[in-house]
């Protein structure tokens, strides 16, 4: 699960957002130039890039703001998160924010920790040597 630090509302559940696609991506010039392929681009293709990408987010329940955040596509490290309308910060120079996926051994997205068994017991149980509590059938 992602940790999403809002640039109104502070850190927030990823669930609280929806993704709105690749940032920067710039409406054409002339639109009714266009021809059907090119239209097309413009609204359907978009980089499928192996690192760092620059995506639009909505807060969609909380102050509704859109903003973009440049995020690592292997590892979701969030790198920055930065207001609409401004420059992609430089991948380098960007300091990174506190949402990230969690690594931790319990986490439920990524742990492979399972809970600890170790007090019970799987074998079924007999009848010799137990009773069974009084006002209790058998």
């Amino acid at each position: 699960m992602l940790l999403i630090s809002c640039p109104n509302c502070g850190s927030r559940d990823e669930t609280e957002f929806h993704y709105g696609g690749q940032a920067h991506v710039p409406y054409p010039e002339d639109p009714a130039a266009l021809d059907d392929r090119q239209w097309a681009e413009f609204l359907f293709y978009r980089d499928n890039t192996k690192g760092a990408f620059a995506e639009r987010w909505l807060h969609s329940t909380g102050c509704r703001q859109w903003f973009n955040l440049l995020r690592d596509t292997v590892t979701y490290e969030i790198q920055a998160v930065y207001p609409m309308g401004a420059a992609r910060p430089d991948r380098a120079a960007a300091a990174p924010e506190s949402g990230t996926a969690s690594t931790a051994p319990d986490s439920t997205t990524t742990g492979t920790a399972a809970p600890d068994i170790s007090g019970t017991s799987t074998a079924p149980a007999t009848s010799a040597g137990t009773t069974a509590p009084e006002g209790a059938s058998k």
